[in-house]
This record gives C-alpha cells, sequence and structure tokens, in this order.
C-alpha cells in the first residue's frame, strides 16, 4: 500500500496540501518517499486536559518514522471510550476517536502501515517506547511517597521512565533515557534505582556536590516528536495552521501511477 503511493502524483498533491496549511511556520514535508498515509481529528489527553487535534500520519519523518510505533487498545472509562495508545521512542499518548468504527478503522489502518514497512525488511521495530504521562489531574498527590499535597508552591513532575507525577522530593534525579532525548531527563527515585542497578552505574545525580545541574533548570514540558504532525484548535492553532473541523478520518490505500 505505502509503495504504491509513493513518488505518486496523488500524493505530493494531498501532503503539498498539508504544507500550504501550516503556512510559513511549518517545516518542508513534500520531500522524496515521504508518504501521507492517514489524516483525522483525534482527541488526544494531553498533560493539563483532553484537546482536539488534527494528526498526519507519514511513512517517513524526521525523527520518529511510523515504522516505530506502537499501539495498545484502552478499555472504555465512563465518559473516555474508544481510545488507544499510540507509542513512539520518544513520546507516547493516549487518543480517542468519535465512535467505535473510526477507533477500530484507525487502529487496522496503522498497524497495517507499520507491518508493510517492517516486512520490508529495510526498517525495524523500536524496542523501547516512551512511557504515557498521567494527566496532571488524575494525581492531586504525589504518586511516589503519597504525601506531598500538590499545589503552587508544591509543583507536579512527570517521571520520563515510568510517567507518574510525582514531587521534586521524590524525582531528585536525572537519568539518560536513550530513546527519550539525548541528554539527561528528570525521574522518579524508584526508576533511578532501578535504572542505575541495571546499567551497574549511576549516570546523573543532582544531590549536593553534583557537577550537574539542578533539575529547575530542565523544562517540564512534553518533548516533541515528529511520528506525527498535530495542531491545536478547532479552526486555527497558535501556529496559524488551518484544522479541519471535520472528524471523519481519511486512510489511503488506492493503486496508484508512480511520476
Amino acid at each position: 500500500m505505502v509503495d504504491r503511493l509513493v513518488n505518486s502524483e496523488v500524493n505530493a498533491r494531498r501532503v503539498a496540501n498539508v504544507e500550504q496549511c501550516f503556512g510559513k511556520m511549518g517545516e518542508a514535508l513534500n520531500t522524496y518517499g515521504r508518504v501521507l498515509v492517514g489524516e483525522g481529528v483525534l482527541v488526544k489527553m494531553c498533560r493539563k486536559k483532553p484537546k482536539q487535534r488534527q494528526f498526519f500520519f507519514y511513512n517517513k519523518q524526521r525523527i520518529i518514522g511510523l515504522e516505530s510505533v506502537q499501539l495498545e487498545d484502552l478499555p472504555d472509562d465512563g465518559n473516555a471510550k474508544n481510545g488507544w495508545v499510540i507509542k513512539t521512542p520518544a513520546k507516547s499518548f493516549a487518543v480517542y476517536a468519535a465512535t467505535t468504527t473510526e477507533k477500530r478503522e484507525w487502529m487496522i489502518h496503522i498497524e497495517r502501515c507499520v507491518s508493510e514497512l517492517l516486512e520490508r525488511g529495510n526498517k525495524k521495530a523500536a524496542k523501547a517506547h516512551a512511557a504515557v504521562w498521567v494527566p496532571d489531574g488524575e494525581a492531586s498527590r504525589c504518586m511516589a511517597c503519597g504525601r506531598t499535597q500538590f499545589n503552587i508552591v508544591q509543583r507536579r513532575h512527570h517521571c520520563r521512565s515510568c510517567g507518574h507525577v510525582v514531587c521534586a522530593a521524590c524525582s531528585s534525579h536525572t537519568f539518560r533515557l536513550d530513546n527519550v532525548h539525548k541528554k539527561p531527563v528528570r525521574v522518579c527515585d524508584a526508576c533511578f534505582n532501578r535504572l542505575s542497578a541495571s546499567m551497574g552505574t549511576t549516570r546523573t545525580r543532582t544531590s549536593s556536590g553534583s557537577s550537574s545541574s539542578p533539575l529547575s533548570n530542565h523544562p517540564a514540558e512534553e518533548p516533541h516528536i515528529d511520528s506525527s504532525s498535530e495542531s491545536d484548535g478547532e479552526n486555527r492553532d497558535s501556529d496559524g495552521a488551518n484544522i479541519s473541523t471535520d472528524s471523519r478520518p481519511t486512510f489511503y490505500r488506492e493503486e496508484v501511477v508512480a511520476l
């Protein structure tokens, strides 16, 4: 399916249309071998709250390739229905479709594209995937010690290894997770001990007399990945991208003639 769309006129036109949505603020998308395999609106569970976002899935990205993506089904939980987790080495997150049918179509199409890329033999599946961050609203207290109550003074921090919301006292270490970031990132004490034991060495520790930088210098924002292009807002996001209000996903499977 992906091979049939490579370097085709119809794919070039689709990618160009997406590129135009982001205007001068976006990066060049219409490059050799890149195929737009699907697009549509999903609700992404972000750190603060769920947000409706437009997703564009490509076979080939600057940082994360589609072959590194892994999906995990999520059971319905109250109002949170039709969801699944999109896992990549650098970032993982939950998304929700409007209906059960759309969820099934999304998952089948993505898994089919991933399978085709891996079967060709020149791509390898990722061995490690980033943890899904627990939303801030689901943790009023530190998930490690259970004592610290979060407020304006006691800030929430996310462990990049397990995704739990923890206090500063329970996440006083950093550790290099190669799939997440090139530099050491914040981890909770439990994960730090586990990772250090598995490596047989302590890579980076922030404590008195340590030569590493204070953790307060590390931003708490979610890391950026290019496994999909996302845009906030109902019609136009802060970067100026025009967002479709049609929530129905579009998947590209047809046979085409290469240029």
